[in-house]
């Protein structure tokens, strides 16, 4: 009798084993799921971040070159006053001797 009763235990093991796998294979599924959709929100969030710094970046160029622009303006302009006022200074000495 314990022989008759053995397989149907056995078969109910089993079955009982396969619709457990099912299940953990179906919610491991839906966390690689998740975690996909939670790393594609990342990868969108890091590429947007990545493009303003892109974007500070070329700013930052920009002015950069003003900058050097204005910087080369001052010093001409600089050159040239010292240049009027060494001039003047010449010609105040002169008068003065």
């Amino acid at each position: 009798m314990k022989h008759i009763h053995s397989p149907f235990l056995i078969a109910i093991i089993a079955s009982f084993f396969f619709t457990a796998c099912g299940n953990m294979s179906t919610d491991i599924e839906n966390k690689l799921n998740e975690l996909k959709s939670k790393t594609e929100s990342l990868d969108s969030t890091i590429n947007n971040e990545v493009d303003k710094v892109l974007t500070l970046d070329s700013l930052i160029n920009t002015e950069q070159e003003k900058v050097k622009k204005l910087d080369s303006l001052i010093n001409k302009n600089t050159s040239k006053l010292d240049s009027i006022a060494s001039s003047k200074t010449k010609i105040i000495e002169q008068i003065i001797k």
